[in-house]
């Protein structure tokens, strides 16, 4: 260290003690995170939720779409920033906990994997409503619960053998999805089979548009994916720049495809179609958008791609799901247990059962409709985390060396504020679901943090405890981060400085422009004893009572 410079030393030891990925090789560039992107976005937002949204809004269905995406947008660029920063797996939860403190993250944490969960959870329920139409062409029967509890058990168990080369399956199965998908769209917009006039939405009274808007935050976990990648950010080349670049790319290409998509989907399916036998709105919109344009045959083979499709999202939402209880464990926010890993097949096993309970809980207690709209809903909390993360760390940044993001949010506060009102408004527009699901993931949150939590982790000063200080008690918020300085500066945690740590930790708070000479005499006015260091707390209190450094 002693080549380094004092602030690269105290940016050093001001840096999060949990190890980040920087040991990871980083060999994924800007289109690789474009794929992984579109793989873990495209699914049940194509091939069970456009019939819902329809259900909503009738031909304006695809406006929610845009509506969604324009509300990602200040969410995910957010998080590329927080990403930049903090280039290591985990993800949100990561950032919210580093950001709001072991509290915030616990409940936070539990939202994000209910959200993982949930759609996890939806994408059974597609896959059981194809199987469905598949089952019927050959003459088996078993119910739709079955065969979505069912498959919960299989893609459970894969899970905990952990079956590598699983996720090398995911990427072709979204490509031949899309390529479905485009090919029908092209086919109806060719053959003249799209009616354009009953995609029209209908926006004349504020009912209207709350329905709307409603609708926009149930389509919105339709872009749950987009920022996935930034849970391997530690994997990514040129992060500051591929991180943002590949988010936004594969945000912009998804909306596009949903929107194009969707609205010709309802050009082609007639209204009577969207709804079954018992007037209950039908889960399988791409089967019966196939049959619309290229008749039975072609029905049943977009039906199997579908169900390959629902599987490959449950089975990666299942990882994504438990891999956030194995963080919080491991952050010592919850019991050890679920940190164990399999001896043999080297899996979180704990995690991802008590995943699959939760999921199988679901599929049985919740209707279609609430399974989507409550994982929408903790999404949308997380976006507005992340836009308030960026807000909190861009003001406290001097108190925490440690954030340095390699790529900078563009509007800064304009677009995260646009994000926080825009996210809210759709959580109002959610209704009592978004309520419930938030108090109860702060409630149990809190329950298992001041029961656990609390006991098990070492305090640690947050960004946002600054941020607040900074508007409650400035003074309280300019005494830590000297005490932060200080503390960093002194390398053998002595509680005490010499000058060259002390020189340190003033180059670190910008606090003296007189210069190196000007430091050395501070310091030999505050060694009183003339032993060649001084105490921290008391220069500190000295300092803070004269209110200078002499």
């Amino acid at each position: 260290m002693a080549n380094r410079s004092p602030k690269d030393l105290v940016g050093i030891v001001l840096q999060p003690m949990e190890k980040v990925s920087d040991t990871l090789e980083r060999k994924l560039g800007l289109f690789s995170v474009v794929i992984i992107s579109l793989s873990a976005m495209i699914g049940s937002g194509l091939f069970v939720l456009p019939s819902l949204a329809y259900a909503e809004v009738g031909g304006g269905a695809w406006l929610a779409y845009v509506i969604a995406a324009l509300v990602v947008i200040p969410g995910a660029i957010s998080k590329s920033e927080l990403a930049s920063a903090m280039p290591t797996s985990g993800g949100s939860y990561v950032y919210i906990e580093r950001v709001f403190g072991p509290l915030f993250g616990t409940m936070m944490g539990l939202a994000l994997w209910a959200s993982f969960l949930l759609k996890a959870a939806f994408a059974l329920i597609g896959f059981s409503a194809y199987l469905m139409f598949v089952q019927a062409e050959y003459g088996e029967y078993v119910t739709s619960l079955e065969a979505a509890l069912g498959m919960l058990v299989i893609i459970s168990i894969v899970n905990i053998l952990g079956i590598k080369r699983v996720k090398i399956v995911q990427a072709p199965i979204v490509a031949m999805a899309l390529i479905l998908l485009i090919g029908l769209t092209i086919m109806a917009i060719i053959n003249g089979d799209a009616d354009w006039s009953r995609i029209e939405p209908t926006l004349e009274t504020s009912s209207d548009w709350i329905g709307m808007g409603e609708t926009a935050a149930l389509v919105l976990v339709s872009y749950a994916g987009v920022t996935k990648v930034a849970a391997i950010g530690g994997e990514v080349k040129d992060p500051g720049r591929n991180l943002p670049g590949g988010i936004l790319a594969s945000l912009a290409i998804g909306a596009t495809l949903y929107t194009i998509i969707v609205a010709t989907m309802i050009a082609v399916i007639p209204d009577a179609s969207f709804f079954d036998s018992s007037g209950h709105v039908i889960e399988d919109p791409v089967r019966v958008f196939a049959y619309e344009v290229a008749g039975h045959d072609v029905a049943i083979l977009a039906a199997i791609i579908a169900i390959l499709t629902m599987t490959s999202m449950s089975l990666a939402g299942i990882l994504a799901a438990s891999r956030y209880l194995f963080a919080m464990s491991r952050d010592d926010l919850l019991p050890e247990a679920l940190e164990d890993v399999h001896s043999r097949y080297e899996t979180p096993h704990l995690a991802i059962i008590l995943t699959a309970i939760m999921m199988a809980f679901a599929l049985i207690t919740i209707d279609v409709h609430a399974v989507a709209e409550y994982a929408s809903g903790f999404q949308i909390m997380a976006y507005v985390l992340m836009c308030i993360s960026v807000m909190i760390m861009r003001k406290a940044t001097s108190s925490h060396a440690w954030y340095q993001p390699s790529y900078s949010s563009p509007f800064h506060p304009i677009l995260q504020l646009f994000g926080i009102a825009s996210g809210c408004s759709l959580l109002y527009f959610m209704g009592s679901e978004a309520f419930y699901g938030a108090a109860t993931a702060f409630i149990v949150g809190g329950v298992l943090y001041f029961g656990y939590g609390k006991n098990h982790i070492n305090p640690k000063i947050t960004p946002w405890e600054t941020f607040r200080l900074m508007f409650v008690d400035p003074d309280e918020a300019e005494h830590r981060r000297r005490l932060t300085a200080f503390h960093a500066a002194d390398t053998h945690g002595q509680n005490h400085l010499t000058l060259h740590e002390f020189i340190s930790a003033m180059d670190a708070l910008e606090c003296c422009d007189e210069g190196h000479t000007a430091l050395r005499e501070y310091f030999h006015h505050a060694d009183v004893n003339g032993n060649g260091y001084i105490d921290i707390h008391e220069f500190l209190e000295t300092v803070e009572k004269h209110g200078s450094y002499d």
